[in-house]
């Protein structure tokens, strides 16, 4: 098969593939299930433990660098 032969049949097969699993241009998003507000809570505690985890691995270091 030549390069341009492969090039076409990859560039058909992706289109398939995004027609078969409705990815294509126009698809609409559904969400698989509302939102609540205990989700937002959820997000909000883990955005807040990565914050601080964050902030702990700063401070270790700038421990490891005043140390040497």
């Amino acid at each position: 098969m030549t390069g341009r032969a492969a090039a076409g049949f990859a560039a058909l097969a992706a289109g398939a593939v995004l027609l078969l699993t409705g990815c294509g241009p126009g698809a609409s998003a559904q969400p698989k299930a509302p939102r609540s507000v205990s989700d937002d809570a959820k997000v909000k505690e883990m955005q807040d433990k990565l914050d601080a985890a964050d902030d702990a691995a700063a401070q270790a270091d700038t421990d490891a660098t005043q140390n040497n």
